[in-house]
């Protein structure tokens, strides 16, 4: 029995960082980027080392440090050991009992690491779908509305990583996701908390670029104070999720409108609030060069996760070899985007 699965990278269309503030958010899965996950049946479990994520074996001193720059010290074999545990601890607390027999399992992901693409939760994703088809398991013994909850308890539970829903939601379901994560829903859930998800019409979506750092690093890294200032409710951050939550909500209706200028001013309006809120030196001298770039151009833009990469909508392949150019010289990296659509 051979048992593959992959899951994408997501891009934050609208909305972010509201998720993490019972806000709301608009995604999209990009096919451009992806992690699997492949599970052969074998007599005893193991996990195989990734040679380009987990290296062990080095030509020589300085390329150990550059693959430990570029890559830091955490590959994927601990996302797919935590996910394998909360698997099976999940499957213990709901009574589910799996069939006796073991797998050897392989992972590989070309999506580029600490640019805010979902990285770690595409692997933890890719192998929880795995384990859920290796061991025959259906919606009824685990429901897809609370599979995200669990693929990112994988990430805060067992590895203390700081993360939110939005990724796993959109790699669960694929193509573009409306979230609601606002109180009044997510207080009616138990353990496994869900909010209110909806799958929106990929075709509506503008064309989308995205332009990324070609050498991100987590060193010197500014730490904001927004989430401490959220929790003591400063109003001004109050007011400002929910500010991000209504362009969500604006923004989905434009879409269907196919108001392309309404959806250029809320884009560039999300990324100059977040600006506001957490100032400059935290959202870094790079990744306002790269938005500063896009506007030049006459380009709508903005995060399309946390740092490292940004978004933005382009009206024609001549404007897009335009981008293209300014971006590499300036040592960037762009991409023209595509959704996939749903899981």
């Amino acid at each position: 029995m051979i048992i593959e699965n992959r899951s994408y990278a997501r891009v934050g269309l609208i909305g972010n960082p509201s998720d993490g503030y019972n806000g709301k958010t608009i995604s999209c899965s990009v096919s451009n980027f992806w992690a699997s996950t492949t599970l052969v049946e074998s007599p005893n479990l193991q996990i195989e080392l990734n040679p380009s994520c987990d290296p062990t074996n080095f030509e020589s001193l300085g390329q150990l440090h550059q693959s430990t720059k570029e890559n830091g010290y955490y590959g994927g074999l601990r996302l797919i050991q935590a996910t394998c545990k909360k698997f099976y601890e999940y499957c213990q607390e709901m009574q589910i009992e799996l069939p006796r027999k073991n797998f050897t399992c392989t992972y590989n992901t070309n999506i580029p690491r600490q640019i805010g693409l979902g990285g770690s939760s595409a692997i933890i994703t890719a192998m929880m779908k795995s384990l859920i088809q290796y061991y025959n398991l259906g919606h009824d013994q685990i429901d897809k509305r609370i599979l995200p909850s669990l693929i990112l308890s994988v990430e805060t539970e067992e590895l203390s990583i700081n993360a939110g829903l939005q990724d796993r939601v959109v790699q669960v379901y694929g193509g573009t996701v409306f979230m609601d994560f606002s109180k009044e829903v997510m207080d009616k859930i138990g353990t496994y908390e869900y909010g209110q998800y909806e799958s929106l019409n990929s075709a509506l979506v503008p064309p989308l670029f995205l332009a990324y750092l070609s050498s991100p690093s987590d060193s010197g890294k500014i730490h904001s104070d927004v989430n401490f200032r959220y929790k003591k409710n400063d109003p001004e951050v109050v007011s400002a999720m929910r500010t991000f939550a209504n362009y969500a909500s604006s923004f989905r209706l434009v879409m269907e409108n196919r108001d392309i200028e309404r959806i250029k001013e809320l884009m560039n309006q999300n990324f100059d609030l977040r600006r506001r809120i957490f100032g400059d030196i935290v959202i870094g001298s790079k990744n306002l060069e790269m938005i500063e770039i896009a506007r030049r151009y006459g380009c709508a833009a903005k995060f399309a996760g946390s740092s490292g990469a940004v978004i933005g909508i382009y009206e024609n392949l001549t404007q897009l070899q335009q981008l293209t150019q300014a971006y590499q010289d300036k040592d960037y990296k762009l991409i023209k985007l595509a959704i996939v659509e749903d899981q």
